[in-house]
């Protein structure tokens, strides 16, 4: 005997009295087959007979599932009367001696919604409170607690009963599921049991410490008045050998008390178990609320000081990321009181990284962002400065050319700001030039040297540091002088014989002779510079030689010191070009440095009083002026982060104590929390109503059989798709399925379920689709359905495309010049679009472009002033995944005809990013000219 052929053509058989394994297969297609939509009137009975009387594991499971999809109910809403057999099945299953067949019978009656079948089933789903196997208990009272949430009249003593069975029993997973249902059914009998017990509530296991947490937030959030009898359990738990249960106690105590004792202990449990934990995610967890806990606290004082020096030890994990976010962190809890604690183990820091032989990358950025925080240190708090500087110059000589920069950067900065720091950061400065081996950050020593170097003696000390680096003079005399004497004293010839095979077969021996010529590696820094090429830096030297002769000129009275001076600047000057113009340099100086230099040289002969003043003074006015814009941004960018409260006179006082539960006034954190992780951050909306339709697609037309409609719920890494199915025609549809499919880096979770759909009905299905990253996506598809009592192939409807919003991920952020230039070379995706708009006002284009692309403009809106008919300007954003997107607008304005011209350059790692981009400012262009 067979099971009946299930689908016609189909062909699945299996034997009534077949093999177990040939009963589960046929078990499994059965399933696959009723949830793709298939209906099977007469297999019910077969499944009965001979398949509920076996034993095997594998089938009591399938038929778990089997009878939690199985249609339960006739046409006309009536038990059918086959369930009575199974109801029978698994009334014997709750008492079988097999305590897992006990237990997995419980779960399932859990998803059970048929109180017909559940009513004979409850004087035995009571005896398994009784069992001696706790894993059949515990799932006695999951089943419990859903009959009764669902069908409270099947079992209306359940939490008496569960009270009772709470107070004798030892197992923890059997006391946390009892606890929790409680919770759930009589708040004030789960009171009463914690009461009972609170002394001995640190010697309970922590899944079950994790549910007192949660109570007692929810009981202290309904009742204030209730704090002061539970502040010292969860004190208590603060000491837990949990993590997760120390985590949730520390952040539940914060909210039941927020004196500086309980605050400080919710601080110092987080920072203990950032740096216990080890795990990189738990980590960042951990330290963002951290970060949100100093918020909220931070007049404290006290704590900042406190906390400043327990987030030092965070320092000790190796994950960069974890490193960056507590350094960001530990700038924003420095003050008078603290600063100099905080350098000084910076410094042992900066060391521990001198001392480590093995710098790989994850090092050398460490460095960076040591050398960045030191730098806000002495820039924020000018009485660190002394001990900051030179920890930072020692880096001049170390291979990290990024670290380098950012110490100079420092360093000039420094000077600028410091007066009494200048003398000894510049002899720390000319030590150093020696031994620097980056030519970028030769080039901005060399700058800051020229330009601070004032006095008669810093001068000549300058000079004659130059004149070491770049050796005898000139260049090109001397370089063709020890080529020569090279040749002269005889090369280094060697012999060599090798064996060969000759054309008929024999061997012979082929002696030759080798010339070595000795090369002279240990040239001074600045000449090895100078003839690799690099005459950017020699155009940089003689803007720094032409700032010190025309200084000397000023200090030095004696007349025949200040032309010998003047001399050696333009004998070096004259020997770089010479160089330049010959064949020893591996390659050829540029017109452009040939034009500086000369120039320079210029300059030194004619001393011109509007050439000297723009070299002495115009230089450092300019370096003044861009600090102060930087200065100005900072303190921009500080005031739009502030929360700012703002309290009408009219607005209403509350009193917690008057306050009713439906007021909604009282802010549930655990709450909020599972909104926030479950739905994401979402962005500020001005007007929710014209927001929440901007967002409604239509998929289907009006005159279709099916109308549907879709709501875009976009949150933070998933979308959500609200559908509305409006069934337009009198006829029942069944079996009604969204079938939907994605474009991109776009990935469907769940399908949604078939649905029957009366006449002229509607219903709302949901799709959730998980986004992976910032590319832009389609989603696609159809809805196919069957039209009751009608036979033929299903019917079909083509919905609409949606396309998924870039933008939505996209949000603007900052980043400095010089991460911004690194970014920008190594990033190697391009797109170029060209400006083709109405808009006339070069600012004004500016501004669309950054509302269109949610990009922030980089360049300071002083270099945006005036109106020289052109404008460039650096954009960045950033991405929810962690993407960077760059961006470069370069446009002019047409004199003949007023229109703008120009290019925009996008920049990304991913190839989507930079097309994407650059799709959405090509549409806001046509839709701002079309306006």
């Amino acid at each position: 005997a067979a099971f009946p052929q299930m689908h016609g053509s189909s062909g699945i058989n299996a034997e009534y009295g077949g093999s177990t394994a040939v009963k589960i297969q046929a078990l499994k297609n059965a399933i696959i087959m009723m949830q793709a939509g298939e209906k099977f009137p007469g297999l019910l009975m077969s499944i009965i007979r001979y398949v509920l009387p076996e034993q095997d594991h594998m089938i009591k499971k399938l038929l778990f599932v089997f009878w939690e999809i199985v249609p339960k109910r006739s046409s006309d809403g009536k038990l059918l009367t086959e369930m009575i057999l199974v109801c029978d099945a698994y009334r014997k299953d709750l008492i079988h001696p097999n305590e897992f067949i006990r237990g997995s019978t419980l779960r399932f009656l859990c998803k059970v919604r048929e109180p017909e079948l559940l009513e004979p089933l409850m004087p035995s789903i009571r005896a398994c409170l009784d069992s001696k196997h706790s894993y059949v208990r515990r799932n006695a009272v999951l089943a419990l607690y859903t009959i009764y949430r669902n069908f409270e009249f099947l079992v209306p003593d359940a939490p008496e009963l569960i009270q009772t069975y709470l107070e004798g029993e030892q197992d923890p997973s059997c006391k946390r599921n009892a606890f929790i249902m409680l919770i759930h059914t009589d708040q004030q009998k789960a009171l009463h049991y914690l009461q009972s017990c609170i002394d001995d509530i640190g010697s309970f296991g922590d899944i079950l410490q994790l549910v007192i947490v949660e109570l007692i937030y929810k009981v202290c959030q309904a009742k204030p008045t209730e704090r002061a009898k539970f502040i010292r359990t969860v004190y208590n738990l603060l000491s837990s050998n949990s993590a997760s249960v120390r985590y949730e106690a520390a952040g539940t105590l914060v909210t039941l008390s927020s004196t500086p004792t309980a605050v400080k202990a919710a601080a110092k449990c987080y920072v203990e178990l950032i740096v216990h934990e080890s795990d990189n995610n738990v980590k960042l967890v951990v330290l963002d609320k951290l970060i949100k806990l100093q918020a909220e606290h931070k007049h404290d004082l006290a704590l900042q000081q406190e906390l400043s020096m327990d987030v030092l030890r965070i320092l000790t994990s190796t994950d960069l990321e974890v490193r960056r976010k507590t350094l960001d962190f530990l700038m924003s809890l420095i003050s008078l009181r603290n600063v100099k604690d905080v350098v000084s183990l910076l410094k042992k820091e900066v060391i521990k990284t001198y001392s480590n032989t093995d710098k790989d990358q994850n090092t050398k950025t460490y460095q960076q962002l040591l050398v960045k925080a030191l730098h806000q240190c002495g820039v924020k708090f000018p009485i660190t400065a002394e001990i900051v500087v030179p920890v930072l110059m020692d880096f001049l000589a170390e291979g990290n050319e990024a670290a380098a920069e950012s110490v100079l950067e420092f360093v000039r900065e420094a000077v600028a700001r410091f007066e009494n720091l200048q003398p000894s950061i510049i002899e720390k400065l000319l030590n150093s030039i020696p031994s620097i081996k980056s030519k970028s950050v030769m080039h901005a020593g060399l700058w800051i040297l020229g330009e601070y170097c004032t006095s008669e003696m810093q001068i000549r000390e300058m000079l004659d540091t130059v004149l070491d680096s770049v050796g005898e003079l000139p260049i090109v005399d001397t370089e063709i002088r020890e080529s020569t004497k090279d040749e002269e004293s005889g090369a280094m010839v060697s012999s060599s014989s090798t064996s060969r095979v000759t054309a008929d077969g024999t061997y012979a021996t082929q002696s030759a002779l080798s010339a070595t010529t000795k090369h002279n590696d240990d040239k001074p820094q600045l000449r090895s510079f100078l003839l690799e090429g690099e005459f950017f830096l020699g155009a940089a030297l003689a803007t720094s030689l032409t700032k010190l002769a025309l200084r000397y000129n000023e200090v030095c009275s004696d007349a025949e010191s200040r032309n010998k001076l003047t001399a050696q600047a333009m004998l070096i000057l004259a020997s770089i070009m010479h160089l330049g113009k010959s064949t020893l340099p591996k390659k050829p100086i540029s017109d452009d440095d040939v034009d500086w230099l000369s120039l320079c040289i210029r300059v030194l002969n004619d001393r011109s009083p509007a050439l000297v003043s723009i070299f002495t003074r115009g230089c450092r006015a300019s370096l003044q002026d861009m600090i102060g814009t930087i200065d100005l941004a900072k303190l921009e960018l500080s005031e739009s982060e502030k929360t700012l409260i703002k309290t009408d006179v009219d607005d209403l006082i509350n009193f917690s104590h008057l306050i009713s539960k439906n007021d909604g006034q009282a802010v549930d954190e655990l709450e909020l929390s599972l909104l926030h992780a479950t739905e994401g951050t979402k962005k500020k909306e001005t007007d929710i109503s014209t927001t929440a339709l901007s967002k409604v697609y239509q998929l289907t037309g009006f005159s279709d059989p099916i109308y549907a409609e879709a709501y875009i719920n976009v949150n933070q890494y998933d979308i959500v798709l609200d559908v509305l199915v409006v069934n337009q025609t009198p006829d029942t549809l069944q079996n009604l399925t969204l079938e939907l499919a994605t474009l991109g880096d776009l990935k469907l979770v769940d399908k949604p379920s078939p649905i029957t759909l009366a006449g002229n009905d509607f219903c709302n299905t949901k799709a959730q689709v998980k986004v992976a990253s910032t590319e832009t996506g389609i989603i696609f598809g159809n809805i196919v359905y069957d039209v009751s009592g009608v036979s033929g192939d299903r019917s079909c409807v083509v919905l609409n495309d949606i396309h998924i919003d870039i933008m939505d991920y996209i949000v603007p952020a900052s980043c400095s010049d010089t991460e911004f230039r690194k970014m920008w070379a190594e990033f190697e995706w391009e797109n170029k679009v060209s400006v083709q708009t109405n808009i006339t006002d070069m600012n004004s284009y500016l501004d669309h472009i950054l509302g269109c692309t949610n990009m922030k403009c980089l360049t300071p809106k002083q270099a945006l002033l005036g109106d020289c008919g052109f404008l460039a300007a650096n954009m960045y954003a950033k991405s929810v995944f962690g993407e960077d997107a760059l961006a470069n607008i370069s446009i002019e304005k047409l004199p003949d005809t007023g229109a703008l011209s120009g290019h925009i350059r996008i920049r990304a790692k991913s190839q989507g990013m930079a097309l994407s981009l650059g799709d959405k400012i090509t549409l806001s262009q046509k839709k701002e000219a079309g306006a």
